[in-house]
């Protein structure tokens, strides 16, 4: 097993690798009572996603789902060569959108658990069966990886000061409003149980980055049990990362989107954030 990377310089490319040793180990697994996929939100993923399925351990899921927002490299040409299921988006539609289509398809393939991870090797993929474990436990409805472990190691570890201040200050401000103790409300690890995904109506947000804060904010308004756990933070070239003004933007549709929970919360204004899907 290899080392975890923790710190910069980092190479991710690895040589190629074909899903089967993932979802069809030669040592066979202890069996799992439960179905789980993870989805693969993808733009220009080209680079570091064979470094990412590279890391998931054998038989820790039982399909991978990688979504292509109308990439300009060839990331679907790679994701079907190396076994995955594909779909392409004919349009970009956006973080949010490309998310809206992996769980639809999860739902539709009968998942019990879901795990969201970014293609951007950004994520430690090792930990997935510790975060699908907590689901499994009954410990938690809600898992995500959570990147700052300590301010030394985030900003050795490449993390842009502006955006860990940021980081720091919104989760500080979303744990006080939402009641919760995370470690990190940002992040682009999560697993989800599957009654997560049949209630929390996520058709109605925002295509835009937004879309994770308002699925959370939406899981504490609906009463699911949120955890995390430590994964190292990787900064790199090749790892997608908003800029300083998209950076800006998404704070502030994040304090919108807490605000939004508090007004419906008092009953001032109704939003369709909050209600809950149709039977």
């Amino acid at each position: 097993m290899s080392l975890l990377l923790v710190e910069p310089p980092l190479n991710p490319t690895r040589d190629f690798v074909r899903v089967e040793s993932v979802l069809k180990p030669d040592v066979p697994p202890a069996p799992r009572k439960h179905k789980i996929i993870a989805v693969l939100p993808a733009y220009n993923a080209a680079k570091t996603l064979a470094a990412t399925v590279a890391d998931f351990p054998a038989g820790c899921v039982d399909e991978i789902l990688l979504v292509d927002d109308c990439s300009k490299d060839d990331t679907a040409k790679l994701a079907r060569e190396m076994g995955l299921t594909v779909i392409v988006h004919e349009k970009n539609t956006g973080y949010g959108g490309n998310q809206k289509t992996c769980y639809r398809y999860c739902l539709q393939r009968g998942a019990d658990i879901v795990v969201m991870i970014h293609p951007d090797y950004q994520y430690d993929s090792r930990v997935i069966p510790h975060a699908v474990g907590m689901i499994e436990l009954g410990i938690c409805d809600v898992v995500l990886g959570n990147r700052v472990r300590s301010r030394r190691e985030a900003l050795k570890c490449g993390m842009p000061w502006w955006k860990y201040v940021s980081n720091r200050g919104l989760t500080m401000f979303e744990n006080v409003a939402l009641g919760q103790n995370l470690g990190e409300f940002h992040s682009g690890f999560r697993a989800y149980r599957r009654s997560v995904l049949e209630t929390i109506p996520f058709e109605n947000n925002s295509d835009d980055f937004v879309f994770d804060t308002q699925f959370l904010v939406q899981a504490v308004h609906f009463g699911f049990r949120l955890g995390d756990i430590p994964v190292p933070v990787r900064y790199f070239d090749e790892a997608s990362q908003i800029n300083f003004r998209r950076s800006a933007k998404y704070g502030l549709q994040t304090l919108s989107t807490v605000g939004k929970y508090w007004l419906n919360k008092l009953g001032l204004w109704k939003s369709a954030l909050f209600k809950p899907k149709k039977a």
